[in-house]
């Protein structure tokens, strides 16, 4: 089956479509990518998405015309996509994600403890399916959150059929606008996989991109290869001081976004460097050392074992300075990007919601309960058929 998955991640830098080809039950896929492409969004619906994650108050009215209009920005990327690489039989789509609270995180209005966790996804499936005429999987974190889970990460599960080893212990590293990572005990891909670990690190490109929005006054959205880093001095007891972070003490399965780490955050850190005296580039390169110094600090607090490789994806992964500096922070571990396997660092995330989509259609279990938290397995998603014409 021709699968095209679709996702824009915690950054808002775009839409990542993923063609692939994929067959095989449950655990036992065989995979195939055949082309992949990042959409923009119009700098407008952007500017109003982002907006809406900062916090601002919204209409239910506009609220609706935002869903749909990111609905149809989906819908071009997958056509652009089918255009340029050929059809598809099935189109998954995880939307926008712009609100996510995860299990036990305290309310204004409930200070008990929260028992399911809540997150919202713009780009309606509906609107998919009518524009593509095609069957479209989406809601994939709603039937995880029901089962008492995060409803994230939900890549992991792909990770660990795609990228599990024999003999080595693997951590899958996400560094997307939030970092997540999948821990995969030796597997040799046959019968049931072992107990995967994964939960959502902390900030991956979120503050850096901010950052650079902000001290580059809009005329950039993010730290081109780095190069605003490298040549900044980072502020270690800056570093020091944000890694104690409540969520950094928080043991798995946990899950966050830029609700945590997102523009208020970055308030509170831009005063600090401003209270410090910090330049543009080092206040750049200071995000850029907290980055891989929470995700080094993840791994050491929470995983049973340091893992023999780390494999990077997403934006993060084309950032040499951040990957020099999580291969400084975990020396015992080689650091390289999942491309140097076969799978795409740009589209992994992309291709995973194909595969839950994927798995869907055949009910099978897309959810890691190890992972998410979950009291068990669940199909995840729910589709929408193209309407016919009358």
């Amino acid at each position: 089956m021709r699968v095209i998955g679709l996702i824009s991640g915690t950054s808002v830098d775009g839409i990542d479509a993923a063609l692939v080809d994929v067959s095989g039950q449950g655990y036992a896929l065989t995979l195939s990518f055949i082309d992949g492409l990042t959409w923009p969004y119009p700098a407008e619906l952007q500017q109003q998405i982002l907006a809406l994650c900062a916090g601002e108050a919204v209409s239910l009215e506009n609220l609706a015309r935002l869903d749909d209009a990111v609905a149809h920005s989906f819908a071009d990327a997958a056509q652009a996509l089918m255009t340029q690489a050929g059809t598809a039989d099935l189109v998954a789509s995880h939307g926008q994600t712009i609100f996510h609270r995860p299990v036990g995180r305290p309310t204004l209005m409930h200070q008990g403890p929260i028992q399911l966790a809540y997150t919202v996804q713009l780009g309606r499936g509906a609107v998919l399916a009518q524009r593509l005429g095609r069957p479209t999987v989406s809601d994939f974190r709603q039937a995880d959150i029901e089962a008492g889970g995060e409803g994230a990460p939900l890549a992991p599960v792909l990770d660990c059929c795609l990228l599990s080893h024999p003999t080595e212990r693997r951590c899958v590293q996400n560094l997307g606008g939030i970092g997540n990572v999948a821990y995969l005990p030796p597997w040799n891909r046959q019968g049931s996989p072992p107990k995967v670990l994964g939960w959502d690190t902390g900030p991956a490109n979120s503050l850096i991109d901010i950052a650079i929005h902000t001290l580059s006054e809009g005329t950039l959205t993010y730290d081109i290869d780095g190069a605003w880093a490298a040549q900044g001095s980072p502020c270690l007891s800056l570093v020091n001081d944000w890694l104690e972070h409540p969520y950094f003490l928080q043991p798995p399965p946990k899950s966050t976004g830029r609700e945590l780490f997102g523009w208020e955050f970055f308030q509170r850190c831009h005063q600090a460097v401003q209270r410090q005296g910090l330049s543009a580039v080092d206040t750049i390169a200071t995000l850029t050392e907290f980055t891989a110094a929470s995700v080094a600090r993840e791994y050491r607090a929470f995983l049973p074992a340091l893992p023999d490789r780390v494999l990077v994806s997403g934006g993060g992964s084309h950032n040499p300075v951040l990957m020099a500096r999580l291969q400084a922070h975990l020396p015992e571990c080689p650091v390289q990007t999942t491309d140097a396997l076969g799978l795409s660092a740009s589209y992994k995330e992309a291709i995973a919601f194909a595969v839950l989509g994927y798995w869907q259609r055949q009910g099978f279990a897309g959810n890691l309960p190890t992972v998410t938290g979950a009291s068990g397995p669940r199909v995840l998603g729910r589709v929408s058929d193209p309407l016919l014409n009358p």
